[in-house]
């Protein structure tokens, strides 16, 4: 089975560089971004199976990154998570497309289940 090629964005760097360790243990192949600029870029460059994204990042925010990602990559599962979660940014969240929303402090095996759902939800769509 192939490694699941996850994209995980926040502005935290040290959060992103815990988090990308504990997802690459679990067998995922992980590559990271702490704004939206560098997700941008690396969304151009490569292909992905699962964004992990922050909602709240200076500069252009999560849900506005979200809407212009689902623009061009409709397809890419979007998974939020944020430390300043409230039921409005969950509500737009979904309305954007994200396939689940999780508050942080995020808790490992959480979200590598819902990675599991987000990519079996996308492999179901390409069929």
């Amino acid at each position: 089975m192939e490694r699941l090629r996850i994209l995980l964005v926040d502005d935290e760097a040290d959060l992103v560089s815990a988090l990308a360790e504990r997802l690459a243990l679990r067998g995922f192949q992980v590559q990271t971004a702490t704004s939206a600029p560098a997700a941008q870029q690396l969304l151009r460059e490569g292909e992905f199976d699962v964004l992990i994204l922050d909602v709240k990042m200076p500069g252009t925010g999560g849900l506005k990154l979200l809407a212009e990602i689902k623009q061009k990559r409709p397809d890419l599962p979007a998974i939020l998570f944020t430390g300043h979660g409230s039921v409005a940014d969950a509500e737009r969240g979904m309305q954007e497309g994200a396939f689940d929303y999780l508050v942080k402090p995020v808790q490992v095996d959480d979200l590598v289940e819902t990675i599991y759902r987000a990519a079996g939800r996308k492999m179901e769509l390409e069929r």
